[in-house]
Protein backbone atom coordinates (compact mmCIF):
# COMPACT_ATOMS: atom_id res chain seq x y z
CA UNK A 1 0.00 0.00 0.00
CA UNK A 2 1.71 3.23 -0.60
CA UNK A 3 2.56 5.90 1.86
CA UNK A 4 -0.74 7.45 4.07
CA UNK A 5 -1.05 11.16 3.40
CA UNK A 6 0.64 11.99 6.53
CA UNK A 7 3.48 10.38 5.46
CA UNK A 8 3.53 11.63 2.23
CA UNK A 9 3.35 14.87 3.47
CA UNK A 10 6.20 14.96 6.00
CA UNK A 11 8.34 13.50 2.69
CA UNK A 12 7.97 16.78 1.11
CA UNK A 13 9.35 18.68 3.90
CA UNK A 14 12.07 15.62 4.49
CA UNK A 15 12.87 14.13 1.69
CA UNK A 16 14.50 10.81 2.09
CA UNK A 17 16.10 11.29 5.67
CA UNK A 18 15.33 9.26 8.71
CA UNK A 19 11.50 9.28 9.55
CA UNK A 20 10.81 7.34 13.08
CA UNK A 21 6.85 6.01 12.81
CA UNK A 22 4.95 3.77 15.20
CA UNK A 23 3.18 0.74 13.87
CA UNK A 24 1.77 -2.03 14.96
CA UNK A 25 1.97 -5.72 14.34
CA UNK A 26 -0.49 -8.40 14.62
CA UNK A 27 0.45 -12.01 16.32
CA UNK A 28 -2.01 -14.37 15.22
CA UNK A 29 -1.38 -17.78 16.25
CA UNK A 30 -3.36 -21.16 15.91
CA UNK A 31 -2.06 -23.81 18.53
CA UNK A 32 1.71 -24.01 17.87
CA UNK A 33 1.91 -22.01 14.29
CA UNK A 34 1.54 -18.45 13.37
CA UNK A 35 0.56 -16.84 10.28
CA UNK A 36 3.21 -15.00 8.10
CA UNK A 37 3.37 -12.70 5.25
CA UNK A 38 5.73 -12.59 2.43
CA UNK A 39 6.14 -9.43 1.18
CA UNK A 40 6.50 -8.30 -2.39
CA UNK A 41 8.66 -5.50 -2.12
CA UNK A 42 11.70 -7.60 -0.26
CA UNK A 43 10.46 -11.08 -1.06
CA UNK A 44 11.14 -12.25 3.17
CA UNK A 45 8.50 -13.12 5.85
CA UNK A 46 7.27 -11.00 8.35
CA UNK A 47 4.34 -10.47 10.90
CA UNK A 48 1.21 -8.55 9.44
CA UNK A 49 1.65 -5.08 10.47
CA UNK A 50 1.69 -1.53 9.22
CA UNK A 51 1.51 2.11 10.60
CA UNK A 52 -0.91 3.55 13.31
CA UNK A 53 -2.24 6.99 11.44
CA UNK A 54 -2.51 10.11 13.49
CA UNK A 55 -5.43 9.98 15.96
CA UNK A 56 -5.55 5.78 15.28
CA UNK A 57 -5.60 4.16 18.37
CA UNK A 58 -2.87 1.10 17.84
CA UNK A 59 -5.43 -1.25 18.62
CA UNK A 60 -7.66 -0.01 15.96
CA UNK A 61 -5.17 0.33 13.79
CA UNK A 62 -4.16 -3.42 13.73
CA UNK A 63 -7.73 -4.73 13.11
CA UNK A 64 -7.27 -2.20 10.15
CA UNK A 65 -4.22 -3.63 9.18
CA UNK A 66 -5.43 -7.45 9.03
CA UNK A 67 -8.22 -6.40 7.11
CA UNK A 68 -6.73 -4.50 4.34
CA UNK A 69 -3.27 -7.29 4.16
CA UNK A 70 -6.09 -10.44 4.34
CA UNK A 71 -9.44 -9.23 4.00
CA UNK A 72 -10.98 -10.55 6.73
CA UNK A 73 -12.00 -9.08 10.67
CA UNK A 74 -9.83 -9.83 13.81
CA UNK A 75 -9.60 -9.69 17.16
CA UNK A 76 -7.28 -8.23 19.54
CA UNK A 77 -6.52 -10.14 23.07
CA UNK A 78 -3.86 -8.21 24.65
CA UNK A 79 -0.57 -6.71 23.66
CA UNK A 80 2.77 -8.92 23.15
CA UNK A 81 5.40 -6.18 23.76
CA UNK A 82 6.66 -2.92 21.58
CA UNK A 83 9.53 -3.30 19.40
CA UNK A 84 12.11 -1.35 17.92
CA UNK A 85 15.70 -0.05 17.02
CA UNK A 86 17.94 -1.06 14.83
CA UNK A 87 16.08 -4.21 13.55
CA UNK A 88 13.28 -2.07 12.85
CA UNK A 89 15.27 0.08 10.20
CA UNK A 90 15.30 0.15 6.91
CA UNK A 91 16.08 2.40 3.17
CA UNK A 92 13.07 1.53 0.68
CA UNK A 93 13.95 0.92 -2.85
CA UNK A 94 13.41 5.05 -3.41
CA UNK A 95 15.93 5.58 -0.92
CA UNK A 96 13.54 6.73 2.27
CA UNK A 97 14.78 5.79 5.53
CA UNK A 98 12.75 4.63 8.30
CA UNK A 99 12.20 3.13 11.53
CA UNK A 100 9.29 1.93 13.22
CA UNK A 101 8.21 1.47 17.04
CA UNK A 102 5.67 -1.17 16.89
CA UNK A 103 3.29 -2.51 19.44
CA UNK A 104 2.45 -6.20 18.43
CA UNK A 105 -1.02 -7.75 19.54
CA UNK A 106 -2.07 -11.37 19.74
CA UNK A 107 -4.77 -11.56 17.57
CA UNK A 108 -7.21 -14.40 16.25
CA UNK A 109 -9.04 -14.57 12.98
CA UNK A 110 -12.49 -16.03 12.13
CA UNK A 111 -11.45 -17.83 9.14
CA UNK A 112 -8.60 -19.16 7.54
CA UNK A 113 -10.33 -18.20 4.19
CA UNK A 114 -7.88 -14.83 3.59
CA UNK A 115 -7.79 -12.60 0.54
CA UNK A 116 -4.45 -11.49 0.36
CA UNK A 117 -3.76 -8.12 -0.73
CA UNK A 118 -1.97 -8.01 -3.79
CA UNK A 119 0.39 -5.04 -3.64
CA UNK A 120 1.97 -5.55 -0.14
CA UNK A 121 1.81 -9.75 -0.47
CA UNK A 122 2.75 -12.23 -2.16
CA UNK A 123 1.96 -15.53 -0.11
CA UNK A 124 0.96 -16.54 3.73
CA UNK A 125 1.32 -19.89 5.41
CA UNK A 126 1.15 -21.25 8.92
CA UNK A 127 4.24 -22.32 10.67
CA UNK A 128 5.60 -23.32 13.93
CA UNK A 129 8.31 -21.31 15.74
CA UNK A 130 10.90 -23.71 14.83
CA UNK A 131 10.31 -23.65 11.07
CA UNK A 132 10.44 -19.86 11.48
CA UNK A 133 14.04 -19.81 11.44
CA UNK A 134 14.15 -21.57 8.05
CA UNK A 135 12.44 -18.72 6.25
CA UNK A 136 13.99 -15.98 4.91
CA UNK A 137 12.69 -13.49 7.12
CA UNK A 138 12.94 -10.04 9.19
CA UNK A 139 14.87 -11.25 11.87
CA UNK A 140 12.80 -8.90 14.32
CA UNK A 141 9.98 -11.19 14.44
CA UNK A 142 12.29 -13.65 16.25
CA UNK A 143 12.14 -11.38 19.44
CA UNK A 144 8.06 -11.11 19.48
CA UNK A 145 7.67 -14.56 18.30
CA UNK A 146 9.42 -15.87 21.73
CA UNK A 147 7.60 -12.94 23.30
CA UNK A 148 4.24 -14.48 22.02
CA UNK A 149 5.18 -18.20 22.97
CA UNK A 150 6.41 -17.04 26.86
Amino acid sequence: MPASDYVTAIRSRIGTEFLLLPGVTAVIQEADRFLLARQRDSRRWSLIGGGVEPGERPEVAVRREVLEELGVHSSTHGIVGAYGGEALEAVYPNGDRVGYVTVAYRCSLPTTNLVLESVELLETRWVTAGEVRALDRHEWIDEVLADAVR
